[in-house]
């Protein structure tokens, strides 16, 4: 059984996203602001590269909390991760 964790601080989630090659990207949109992603190995299409200080300010305004897991049920290393609505 594989469990997952709720998160908003900033160095847990950029040390679970480096350590599976992940960089932070936000999909564009046409209008103001993007979606947040983490995205793993070769850029995705679709997606734009941005800095940690860029993803965590849009992180924190929009009061998120990253939903993640460590490993999968069969025990590998997992990627699963989401983004939901903070409870400060």
């Amino acid at each position: 059984m594989s469990t997952s964790n709720t998160t908003q601080d900033h160095d847990t989630i950029r040390k679970w996203a480096e350590s599976r090659d992940g960089h932070p990207a936000m999909v564009e949109t046409k209008g103001e602001g993007g979606i947040l992603r983490i995205d793993f190995g070769e850029p995705e299409e679709g997606l734009k590269q941005i800095s940690w200080e860029e993803f965590f300010e849009i992180f924190d305004e929009n009061g998120l909390s990253f939903l993640y897991q460590d490993e999968t049920a069969g025990g590998k290393t997992s990627r699963f991760n989401k983004f939901v609505s903070g409870d400060k």
